[in-house]
C-alpha cells in the first residue's frame, strides 16, 4: 500500500503541532516536583534540630556531695566584722547546683550549738551555682568581733567547728574552725552569711 506525498506531509504537520505541546506539559510537571524537593531539603535540618532532647538539669548538691571548709587565710576585717570565705567543694562524681544561703551554726567540742544560727545576709541576690566534680563555690561568712569581745566572760565560750547545712537540704557537714562564741542573751547573733557564689572565695570577695 502506498502513501501519498500529501498524506506524509499532513502527518509531519500533525507531529509538528503536538510534540512541542507534550514537552511543555512535561516541563510544567517537572517544575513543581523540583520546588517540592528543594523545600523538603530546606526544612529537614530544622525538623532534626527541634527533635533534640533538652539538657538534663543538674540536681541540688546534698551534704554527701560536698566538702566544706573555712579559708581562714583569706579573711578580711573592717569595722568590727571579719569576713571569711566558707568554701563548698563538690567531691562527688556528678554535677550539682547550690542556690541561696547555707545554714551555719557554731558548735562546741561536745557537739552543742553555741549562740544563734548565722543570720542570712540578703545584700546579694541568690542565683544557681553549678558545681562540676572538684569545682568550688563559696559563701561569705561574717563574724562580729564587737559582739564576742563585749560578751560577759561567763558567756564567752570556745567554738570548735561550724555545722553547715547546704541550701534546701536537711543533712549537715562540719567544718573545723575554732573561734570565740557568745551565749549571753541578746548577744548570740555573732555570725551572718551571704548566698553562695561561684568560684573559690579569696580575700576581698564580697559574694
Amino acid at each position: 500500500m502506498f502513501t501519498s506525498v500529501s498524506h506524509q506531509k499532513a502527518q509531519g504537520a500533525w507531529r509538528a503541532r503536538w510534540l512541542p505541546r507534550g514537552a511543555a506539559v512535561l516541563a510544567g510537571l517537572a517544575c513543581p516536583l523540583a520546588l517540592a524537593a528543594a523545600a523538603a531539603a530546606l526544612t529537614t535540618p530544622a525538623a532534626a534540630t527541634s527533635s533534640r532532647p533538652a539538657a538534663t538539669a543538674a540536681p541540688r548538691c546534698s551534704a554527701a556531695d560536698l566538702e566544706v571548709w573555712v579559708a581562714a587565710d583569706q579573711g578580711t576585717g573592717a569595722a568590727g566584722t571579719a569576713g571569711y570565705p566558707l568554701e563548698f567543694t563538690n567531691i562527688s562524681t556528678h554535677t550539682c547546683t547550690l542556690t541561696g544561703h547555707p545554714g551555719v551554726s557554731a558548735i562546741s567540742s561536745s557537739g552543742h550549738q553555741l549562740g544563734s544560727p548565722a543570720v542570712w545576709d540578703n545584700s546579694v541576690a541568690p542565683h544557681a551555682v553549678r558545681l562540676a566534680p572538684t569545682a568550688t563555690g563559696y559563701a561569705l561568712l561574717l563574724y562580729s568581733n564587737v559582739i564576742t569581745e563585749n560578751c560577759p566572760p561567763a558567756d564567752r565560750v570556745s567554738s570548735l567547728e561550724l555545722r553547715v547545712i547546704p541550701p534546701d537540704q536537711s543533712q549537715s557537714i562540719h567544718a573545723f574552725w575554732p573561734f570565740a562564741a557568745c551565749t549571753a542573751p541578746g548577744q548570740t547573733k555573732f555570725l551572718s552569711v551571704r548566698v553562695i557564689a561561684p568560684g573559690i572565695g579569696l580575700r576581698g570577695d564580697t559574694g
